[in-house]
């Protein structure tokens, strides 16, 4: 053979070869994802391993308080182009399994505890896994011998996030939380980490509902889940005195951040959809959403006020009215939220306790809030320093 440029050469590429090389990359990027998953699960089991012997062989009490540090600089002169031996890198090792080791001992009942909460299915059928499930597995683990095994799932979260989940979590349900979402979500740590400052853990699900009364128990739990408490709509510039137009308005203009405050999984579908009844009377609910991994219609009314039981009469009504002209075959029962300025919880547990449609109220936060506090603490410094 001579040598020669490869070119296309009249190859006939009809609909069956246009089909085969669509299957093939397809087969490709999942042969890369599932190698970089392997990789990325050995790396971990490795790590866990080191943190596991540094706690089994209480390495500190026998060998002293250097131990860590002499172990990392062995390892570096025995293996000196290998990464991920550094001094800090080993005690976030012995830290991760130590956290969970902990977590885990210190209550038998906290799988139990935290099973419905952040159980759920990841990756492929045949790659299912329930946090719940492999939990089990790792209390019966160490049960048996007194030693942790490293649950499936975290493979598939990357190292630098589990550091930040384990260094910054309270709790081994928190902890799981954040895995839960980076796997679902495919979370950058950057965001992860926005998350974890936000306190997401604390706010999601802590909206005030009626869901346990009006939703079957599966069904209930998975919808609160989608509503949290402050939302945060920092994000939005609005002069000091605001109209509930004018917070409607914000919100739209800039409903890509808004989308993202309300979290994953939600599609927006219109903004003061015209509900007109056969005696001639409309209505215009404030904004309407679709959640789409629970397949139900979310309508939100906005208030700039403090929450009064009138606000949920009106939105039952809405959400009457999504159920009847919205739901579609399969869809599940449509949900109503109040975002308000402020609640009083009493009031608000109250309203909701005859209220028949599934409701939650929750409560905003804006910049302007922050911004005056500053100003504030600002001027109140400067008092004191003329004074002074």
């Amino acid at each position: 053979m001579e040598p020669t440029f490869v070119v296309r050469d009249g190859m006939l590429a009809d609909k069956e070869y246009v089909e085969w090389l669509a299957d093939v990359k397809t087969r490709f990027r999942q042969s890369q994802i599932k190698a970089s998953i392997r990789v990325n699960t050995d790396m971990l089991e490795f790590y866990w391993s080191i943190g596991r012997d540094l706690v089994v062989l209480r390495a500190e009490e026998r060998w002293g308080a250097g131990v860590v540090k002499q172990f990392a600089l062995d390892m570096r002169q025995a293996f000196p182009d290998a990464t991920g031996f550094s001094h800090t890198n080993v005690k976030y090792m012995k830290q991760w399994y130590s956290f969970y080791f902990k977590q885990i001992t210190k209550s038998q009942r906290a799988v139990g505890q935290i099973h419905p909460q952040v159980g759920g299915e990841f990756g492929k059928k045949e790659k299912s896994h329930q946090l719940g499930d492999q939990l089990e597995q790792t209390v019966k683990s160490h049960q048996l011998g007194g030693q942790l095994e490293m649950p499936e799932i975290f493979g598939f979260v990357p190292w630098r996030h589990h550091v930040e989940i384990f260094s910054k979590s309270k709790s081994l349900e928190e902890a799981l939380f954040y895995i839960n979402k980076v796997v679902e979500g495919g979370w950058t740590r950057s965001w992860l980490e926005e998350q974890i400052n936000a306190k997401l853990f604390e706010a999601q699900g802590s909206a005030i509902t009626n869901f346990k009364r009006t939703l079957p128990a599966p069904q209930g739990i998975l919808a609160k889940e989608i509503l949290k408490d402050p939302y945060h709509f920092e994000f939005l510039s609005l002069k000091e005195r605001y109209s509930e137009h004018d917070l409607e308005d914000a919100l739209v203009a800039n409903v890509t951040q808004f989308l993202l405050e309300l979290g994953k999984g939600f599609s927006y579908v219109g903004r003061q959809m015209e509900l007109q009844m056969p005696g001639g009377q409309t209505f215009f609910p404030d904004l309407v959403f679709y959640h789409i991994p629970q397949h139900r219609y979310v309508i939100i009314e906005l208030k700039t006020v403090k929450y009064v039981p009138e606000f949920a009469g009106k939105l039952n009504f809405y959400v009457t009215a999504a159920d009847k002209l919205l739901r579609g075959e399969g869809d599940n029962p449509s949900v109503g939220l109040i975002i308000c300025k402020s609640t009083d919880k009493t009031v608000v547990e109250w309203s909701l306790q005859d209220i028949q449609k599934p409701l939650g109220v929750a409560t905003y936060q804006l910049q302007e809030v922050v911004d005056r506090t500053v100003a504030e603490l600002e001027q109140r410094k400067k008092q004191k320093e003329d004074e002074g």
